[in-house]
């Protein structure tokens, strides 16, 4: 397995796992397909700003067109404070493999070696085990349930914590 930052030719994969309904049942459904280019231009600038990481993951080095999902890491305003998160896609053709797990660990790896974003949120959906069980083996700490809006929707989720300079496993 090898990350790389996402780039303007991963279009096709955004659609695949934001577009498509079994990836994203547990995040309110699909998204319109339209709107894929824009965003893929938007987390392109954002790599190169140094204002967050979306590393898409390659399976196999040798073929460096397969990607296999996503792992992103950034910070935002939350209720009036800063906090980093981090999130992650797996295509279902790829899932099972422990390709997740590793991609998440792998960043927050580097994440601990630059010495950069401090302690990382992690907000998977409560029915999400595969995500939760990511959390859960790496060293996260469960905070609790909370309901988190992403793309305009309101989700259940389970909310985990982690300082990778001390508690990744």
């Amino acid at each position: 397995m090898r990350l790389r930052d996402v780039g303007m030719g991963d279009v096709e994969a955004y659609v695949r796992m934001r577009c498509d309904p079994v990836m994203m049942a547990d995040l309110g459904g699909p998204l319109p397909p339209e709107g894929m280019a824009a965003k893929v231009e938007r987390d392109v600038r954002g790599v190169a700003g140094g204002t967050q990481w979306i590393k898409m993951i390659l399976p196999d080095e040798t073929v460096p067109a397969a990607v296999a999902g996503t792992v992103t890491l950034w910070s935002h305003d939350e209720d009036g404070r800063r906090i980093t998160e981090i999130g992650w896609m797996v295509l279902p053709e790829f899932q099972g493999r422990g390709l997740g797990k590793l991609a998440v660990r792998t960043v927050l790896e580097l994440a601990r070696e630059e010495d950069r974003w401090g302690v990382v949120h992690a907000f998977p959906a409560t029915a999400n085990a595969p995500s939760n069980g990511i959390c859960r083996s790496l060293g996260f700490r469960l905070l609790g349930e909370e309901d988190v809006t992403f793309a305009d929707r309101v989700l259940p989720t389970n909310h985990w914590v982690i300082d990778p300079r001390t508690d990744l496993k």
